[in-house]
């Protein structure tokens, strides 16, 4: 039977705070997630020094780099994620955003890895990812065939296994931009498995992407969507993931194999319906 694998992509939802961070790993655990996801940022390799030093105000100061210094957790945070998710049964791993997080994180040897959208076309990223043998999420947002061509061939040559992610990069996404026949180009493109990240508000797109085959959902979850955060309007609060996660079963349940098979049950409605009496008189 299919089953898709499901991603609550916790990202920075968390707002520096490992108390809400354990709060969203408990709402995935509770919904019956397969795995639970962060970002992770070596802020000065990321950003350059003139867009730290801009003006932003936030809850952790008045710059750029107060608010992203603010979201990012230290390693010791981490080492509390990490046991904490094993402790809950539960996988986690991380988006990383430049090669010095990549490496950190390889001291908690994560079963999964995944190139966010904006990373796609950062082929050293993608390079140290493709050493490492992983399986891979790579999301294809923001980015062109041409571009996902290079991806692919990355980790294609590096004999590291991914599936490509359909995604749409807008926070929250409309749903006439979803596009989700892109999920059927890039399995005809590649050949490999594709899965659905989506932003969009409500389920029903999500839950489509299941229906037309993806192989996985990704999804960023909050606890409450008015909180501070420019992903928390396109997140799914509890109530939601647990909705989504029984409806992707449902479908996954319903897939079959594609095989016409006459069922006993049917048989049975068989022999009482399919010869109308008009027939045999």
């Amino acid at each position: 039977m299919k089953r898709t694998f499901v991603i609550a992509e916790a990202g920075i939802n968390h707002n520096g705070s490992l108390e809400l961070a354990k709060k969203l790993i408990d709402t995935a655990v509770i919904a019956g997630c397969d795995a639970v996801k962060f970002q992770k940022r070596d802020i000065h390799e990321v950003y350059d020094p003139d867009t730290l030093a801009k003006t932003r105000e936030s809850p952790f100061g008045t710059t750029y780099l107060q608010q992203k210094e603010g979201l990012e957790f230290s390693a010791e945070e981490f080492n509390y994620i990490d046991d904490y998710c094993k402790k809950n049964g539960i996988e986690w791993f991380v988006s990383c955003w430049d090669i010095n997080s990549q490496k950190f994180m390889r001291q908690y040897d994560l079963k999964y890895n995944k190139v966010a959208s904006p990373m796609l076309t950062v082929t050293p990223l993608l390079k140290e990812i493709a050493e490492e043998g992983k399986h891979t999420f790579i999301s294809t947002g923001m980015s062109t065939l041409d571009e996902i061509d290079n991806a692919v061939q990355i980790f294609t040559d590096a004999g590291c296994p991914f599936e490509l992610m359909h995604c749409v990069s807008a926070y929250p996404l409309d749903n006439s931009t979803a596009n989700l026949n892109m999920i059927n180009t890039l399995r005809e493109r590649y050949g490999v498995n594709v899965g659905y990240s989506g932003h969009e508000k409500g389920l029903q797109i999500s839950l489509a992407a299941v229906a037309m085959g993806a192989t996985s959902v990704e999804r960023h979850i909050t606890l409450d969507r008015a909180m501070y955060g420019s992903d928390q309007a396109a997140s799914i609060e509890p109530d939601g993931l647990i909705r989504l996660v029984r409806d992707i079963r449902i479908i996954d349940s319903a897939m079959g194999t594609g095989e016409k098979i006459l069922n006993d049950f049917e048989q049975v409605h068989r022999d009482k319906l399919a010869t109308p009496y008009w027939v045999t008189k």
